[in-house]
């Protein structure tokens, strides 16, 4: 059996507390061993900034061995975009994307106002997976699928989650976790 892929954890505005599946799923990748899995530090959590978020994601993907799979969350989703878009493909296997906040919607963090939707790449290198809640509070179905397109990013609908975080009441999500788990076969 082939080691895994490492991650590389892009949480969304204010870090993933504890109980969110991106914590779990680290926790638990980390038994797998140093550089296995990496989770982003920028130093603005609550204050988001753009460039600060792409630095930090620059850091952890450099942290580890090999090019990995980013997991990112909400406002992950749109930092790892305009990443991507900055850095090229090279450096990343895949993306796992979820729950994308829409930053024109009224709901959309101010703090977090540099941040912006994603923007079209030449060519989609790098097999991305955007998963898509149909209640997400932070952003409609139709603009979730309008990023996709815009990434080349495969949709996965996975019904009426909310923004698939912990007041989803997921917990580890095991049904996310067997997503990832598909993405990386086609790695």
């Amino acid at each position: 059996m082939c080691r895994p892929r490492p991650w590389v954890i892009v949480p969304g505005i204010w870090n993933s507390g504890p109980d969110h599946w991106q914590s779990l799923w680290q926790d638990e990748r980390s038994s797998d061993g140093p550089g296995s899995v990496v989770r982003i530090a920028p130093a603005s959590w609550t204050e988001p900034d753009p460039d600060d978020w792409s630095r930090a994601i620059s850091r952890a993907v450099a942290a580890v061995d090999e090019p990995p799979v980013l997991i990112a969350h909400s406002l992950g989703v749109l930092a790892v975009a305009a990443w991507l878009g900055q850095r090229g493909h090279a450096e990343v296997v895949g993306a796992f994307l979820v729950a994308p906040p829409d930053p024109l919607a009224p709901g959309f963090p101010a703090a977090a106002a540099g941040f912006v939707e994603p923007v079209a790449q030449a060519a989609p290198e790098v097999p991305t997976r955007l998963v898509v809640s149909d209640d997400d509070p932070y952003c409609a179905v139709d603009r979730a699928i309008a990023f996709a397109d815009v990434l080349g990013a495969g949709v996965v609908r996975v019904g009426a989650l909310g923004h698939v975080n912990v007041a989803s009441g997921l917990g580890g999500w095991s049904a996310g976790r067997a997503l990832v788990t598909d993405l990386e076969r086609t790695i």
